[in-house]
Protein backbone atom coordinates (compact mmCIF):
# COMPACT_ATOMS: atom_id res chain seq x y z
CA UNK A 1 0.00 0.00 0.00
CA UNK A 2 1.38 3.30 -0.68
CA UNK A 3 0.05 6.46 0.62
CA UNK A 4 -0.23 9.72 -0.41
CA UNK A 5 -1.11 13.50 1.03
CA UNK A 6 -3.06 15.82 -1.16
CA UNK A 7 -1.60 18.82 0.57
CA UNK A 8 2.21 17.85 0.01
CA UNK A 9 1.33 18.31 -3.66
CA UNK A 10 1.45 22.51 -4.80
CA UNK A 11 1.64 21.45 -8.65
CA UNK A 12 -1.09 22.87 -10.85
CA UNK A 13 -2.16 19.22 -12.00
CA UNK A 14 -0.46 16.08 -10.55
CA UNK A 15 -0.88 12.50 -11.07
CA UNK A 16 -1.08 10.69 -7.18
CA UNK A 17 -1.15 6.98 -7.96
CA UNK A 18 -2.62 4.68 -10.58
CA UNK A 19 -3.61 0.98 -10.71
CA UNK A 20 -5.06 -1.21 -13.39
CA UNK A 21 -8.38 0.25 -13.15
CA UNK A 22 -8.18 3.25 -11.76
CA UNK A 23 -5.95 6.83 -10.88
CA UNK A 24 -6.03 10.09 -8.40
CA UNK A 25 -4.97 13.09 -8.81
CA UNK A 26 -4.98 16.36 -7.34
CA UNK A 27 -5.71 19.99 -8.73
CA UNK A 28 -4.49 23.25 -7.85
CA UNK A 29 -5.91 26.28 -9.36
CA UNK A 30 -5.34 29.95 -8.52
CA UNK A 31 -8.23 32.61 -8.22
CA UNK A 32 -8.88 33.27 -12.35
CA UNK A 33 -7.10 30.08 -13.42
CA UNK A 34 -8.54 27.37 -15.58
CA UNK A 35 -7.73 23.86 -15.95
CA UNK A 36 -7.60 24.61 -20.04
CA UNK A 37 -9.71 25.02 -22.83
CA UNK A 38 -13.08 23.41 -22.72
CA UNK A 39 -11.77 20.48 -24.40
CA UNK A 40 -11.04 16.76 -23.10
CA UNK A 41 -7.75 15.18 -21.97
CA UNK A 42 -9.30 11.76 -21.09
CA UNK A 43 -11.90 10.30 -23.48
CA UNK A 44 -12.02 6.71 -22.38
CA UNK A 45 -11.87 7.40 -18.80
CA UNK A 46 -14.87 8.90 -16.10
CA UNK A 47 -13.27 11.58 -14.00
CA UNK A 48 -14.42 12.03 -10.06
CA UNK A 49 -13.89 15.60 -9.21
CA UNK A 50 -14.19 16.56 -5.41
CA UNK A 51 -13.72 19.64 -4.49
CA UNK A 52 -11.45 19.88 -1.19
CA UNK A 53 -11.32 23.46 -0.78
CA UNK A 54 -12.47 26.68 -2.85
CA UNK A 55 -15.04 27.41 -5.27
CA UNK A 56 -15.03 26.40 -9.23
CA UNK A 57 -16.96 27.12 -11.70
CA UNK A 58 -17.40 23.94 -13.87
CA UNK A 59 -18.54 23.63 -17.45
CA UNK A 60 -19.38 19.90 -18.22
CA UNK A 61 -20.86 18.68 -21.67
CA UNK A 62 -23.70 22.10 -22.29
CA UNK A 63 -24.08 22.20 -18.19
CA UNK A 64 -22.44 24.79 -15.53
CA UNK A 65 -22.43 25.24 -11.97
CA UNK A 66 -20.68 26.73 -8.88
CA UNK A 67 -19.30 23.91 -7.15
CA UNK A 68 -17.98 24.64 -3.64
CA UNK A 69 -16.22 22.63 -1.01
CA UNK A 70 -17.50 19.55 -0.08
CA UNK A 71 -18.94 19.23 -3.96
CA UNK A 72 -18.75 16.37 -6.09
CA UNK A 73 -19.14 15.61 -9.54
CA UNK A 74 -18.71 13.29 -12.63
CA UNK A 75 -17.11 13.85 -15.86
CA UNK A 76 -18.36 11.12 -18.60
CA UNK A 77 -15.39 9.49 -20.49
CA UNK A 78 -15.37 11.85 -23.60
CA UNK A 79 -17.83 15.06 -22.43
CA UNK A 80 -15.81 18.15 -23.12
CA UNK A 81 -15.33 20.30 -19.59
CA UNK A 82 -13.43 23.15 -18.02
CA UNK A 83 -13.29 24.04 -14.46
CA UNK A 84 -12.14 27.75 -13.45
CA UNK A 85 -11.40 29.02 -9.94
CA UNK A 86 -14.07 31.67 -9.77
CA UNK A 87 -13.07 32.31 -5.78
CA UNK A 88 -10.72 34.19 -4.20
CA UNK A 89 -8.43 31.62 -3.02
CA UNK A 90 -7.00 28.62 -4.09
CA UNK A 91 -9.00 26.01 -5.08
CA UNK A 92 -8.12 22.40 -4.58
CA UNK A 93 -9.17 18.85 -6.21
CA UNK A 94 -9.21 15.44 -5.86
CA UNK A 95 -9.93 13.48 -9.01
CA UNK A 96 -10.05 9.84 -9.58
CA UNK A 97 -10.30 8.94 -13.46
CA UNK A 98 -11.59 5.22 -14.35
CA UNK A 99 -9.94 3.82 -16.14
CA UNK A 100 -6.21 5.62 -15.79
CA UNK A 101 -6.09 8.69 -18.01
CA UNK A 102 -2.68 9.74 -17.08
Amino acid sequence: MQKHNVNSRRDFFAVLDSAKQSQTAVMTLQPGQESGEKGNEHAQSDQVLYVISGELKAEIGSESATLHTGDVVIVPAGAPHRFRNSGKSPAQTLNVYAPPAY
